[in-house]
């Protein structure tokens, strides 16, 4: 039976390295699915195994270079940049002469200040029109990097930006639970959690701890019957609530409360 997708070998040391840096010691190379991309039931896992070559490939780069720390710091403003939907549409856009694209990444690493390597791995994405799965292989890329660091992501989400104190709390408290030698938070402003906030750990995020009003807003609402969160939030209101933040008053997440005045 013939393969769901064709796979050739990419030598990515010579591709992210055309000036001919030193590879002979330690070559480099990974099996990149590419070819046709077709949809179906396996389309998923199939996006999920191209954006796993990409990033071990990249990993595997990093290590070899020595700046596994800063491609990782690329990875990150990688993800910030490719959610904004205008610029994601823009390389997805087959229309779009490859050139064009080209001269939008050198913009891009000016303005960041990416390294060349990632600079150069981004051509090497839209070279093999496989920059729509630019997304997955930053979440790929984390968990390698993760494992490999023994570090744990924890996604925290509040209404208003956290202080740096605050967020260096919710590490610790993470680093306890997970026993991780190392914690990254991420930060998200998330207006519909009305107040608190939410921590998401874990592989994929498969952990949450929520402190938020919404959530004691969907509890009132079933509670009361209610059947509107709007009308329980009405009710939070008059009842005039605040929160006991996890390090900020109470000794661990686990013993934050909410207190009445």
């Amino acid at each position: 039976m013939a393969s769901l997708q064709q796979t050739a070998t990419l030598s990515l040391q010579s591709n992210l390295f055309p000036s001919g840096r030193a590879a002979s010691r330690n070559p480099l190379s990974a099996t990149i699915p590419s070819g046709p991309r077709r949809r179906g039931a396996h389309g998923i896992r199939m996006s999920a195994t191209v954006a796993t070559s990409y990033a071990i490939a990249l990993v595997d780069l990093a290590k070899a270079n020595n700046t596994l720390e800063s491609t990782s710091a690329d990875v990150e403003k990688i993800e910030k940049i490719f959610s904004e939907k205008q610029i994601h549409e823009f390389f997805v856009n087959p229309t779009i002469d490859i050139e064009k694209k080209r001269e939008m990444v050198d913009e891009i690493c000016k303005s960041s200040a990416l390294q060349p390597l990632t600079g150069n791995f981004l051509n090497i994405l839209i070279d093999a029109k496989r920059v729509d799965v630019v997304k997955d292989i930053v979440k790929e890329f984390e968990e390698v990097y993760n494992k490999m660091t023994n570090t744990e992501m924890a996604v925290v989400s509040s209404v208003v930006k956290l202080e740096s104190e605050h967020l260096a709390q919710i590490a610790k408290q993470v680093q306890k639970l997970t026993g991780a030698k190392n914690v990254r938070i991420k930060t998200v402003i998330d207006p519909s959690l009305v107040a608190g906030f939410t921590i998401r750990y874990g592989k994929w995020g498969s952990k949450l701890i929520d402190m938020s009003v919404k959530k004691q807003l969907e509890e009132i609402a079933a509670q009361l019957d209610l059947g509107d969160v709007q009308l329980a939030l009405s009710t939070w209101r008059r009842m005039d609530i605040r929160y006991s933040y996890p390090g900020l008053g109470c000794s661990t997440i686990r013993d934050a409360k909410i207190a009445r005045r």
